[in-house]
């Protein structure tokens, strides 16, 4: 049995990761560390809870009692903890922030995206959990990169739940401001962009074009659906696109193709990603669809601890989506 410790207890992220440990057959909820609601029932801010646990917040870090600990607090926030506090090294950690997905020298932590580099993250002591936006854009464009047929800038959109701006409340997450509005923010400067394109660069070295990211806010809580644009020329059929999507992600233990337009509904909820590939003239249309929760934070949190302890990957993330 897995012991599990969380770091930063209170926010969705670590919501979704009690749901999901407390229903893992193979993990075991240690601790949940949050210093502003200390002594406080995990069910008075994770509601959801309610009957499944009688855990409580501490402030407490009893490091010794945990075998992993899941990072869950703000960016910036896990660079900060790991500079002030002695986390064993025996200890495994998955941070779901920002700090350490951009290699760099000084720390060894291996960027989490299973449909990358599933063998480093198994052998890893470290993980940076990837971004949400990050993992559905990427997702579409993994297959090309693999290939060498990015050319060019990338044109991508992306609309995203207002979970996604965490559970601090601001003037853009209110209900009466996000209900039956969009929005657009962060236009080609989004901080998601460095991440996606040290990953293609890793498939395609030879890649120099732009990722010209346009994010949008959804009037929804979460899922993230994106479009990616590619000019392929002849380089590609739609049969061969086709062909080559089903191809990348045979083996992948959540990322499907699917051979129909797909829709955000079909994954909320879920740890599933589904990508769809359109030919029109010289260009590729990719469509691609998370739940920003799940496989753009928690579930593949989860699903990197599984691969780092040699579990089954797909343990305790079987979840199903709503039928409406």
């Amino acid at each position: 049995m897995v012991k599990v410790g969380l770091i930063g207890g209170a926010g969705y992220t670590a919501g979704e990761l009690c749901r999901l440990l407390l229903n893992h057959p193979e993990a075991e909820i240690a601790f949940i560390h949050s210093s502003s609601h200390a002594g406080v029932p995990v069910t008075e801010v994770h509601e959801g809870l309610y009957g499944e646990t009688d855990l409580v917040f501490t402030d407490r870090l009893p490091f010794g009692e945990a075998d992993v600990l899941f990072f869950c607090s703000g960016h910036g926030k896990s660079a900060e903890f790991l500079s002030t506090h002695d986390v064993p090294a025996r200890v495994k950690i998955i941070d779901l922030a920002q700090d350490f997905r951009l290699a760099a020298p000084g720390h060894d932590y291996v960027y989490g995206l299973p449909e990358l580099q599933r063998e480093a993250i198994a052998a890893a002591r470290h993980v940076a959990n990837p971004g949400c936006f990050a993992t559905c854009i990427q997702l579409g464009l993994l297959p090309l990169a693999a290939r060498g047929l990015l050319r060019g800038d990338v044109a991508v959109n992306a609309i995203t739940g207002s979970t996604g701006a965490g559970v601090k409340p601001g003037a853009t997450t209110h209900f009466s401001w996000r209900n039956n509005n969009m929005s657009i923010y962060k236009a080609f400067n989004h901080q998601h962009v460095p991440e996606i394109l040290q990953s293609l660069r890793s498939l395609q070295p030879g890649f120099e074009g732009a990722i010209d990211f346009i994010p949008y806010r959804g009037d929804f809580a979460r899922g993230i659906f994106a479009t990616e644009v590619i000019r392929v020329g002849e380089a590609l059929s739609a049969e061969e696109a086709e062909s080559l999507y089903r191809e990348y992600y045979k083996d992948a233990a959540f990322t499907h193709y699917a051979d129909r337009a797909i829709d955000m509904k079909q994954v909320v909820n879920t740890n599933k990603a589904l990508v769809h590939v359109d030919k029109f003239g010289d260009k590729l249309l990719v469509t691609s669809t998370i739940d920003n929760l799940l496989k753009g934070a928690s579930g593949q949190a989860v699903q990197n601890m599984n691969l780092m302890f040699g579990l089954e990957e797909t343990a305790g993330l079987r979840l199903k989506p709503s039928a409406f």
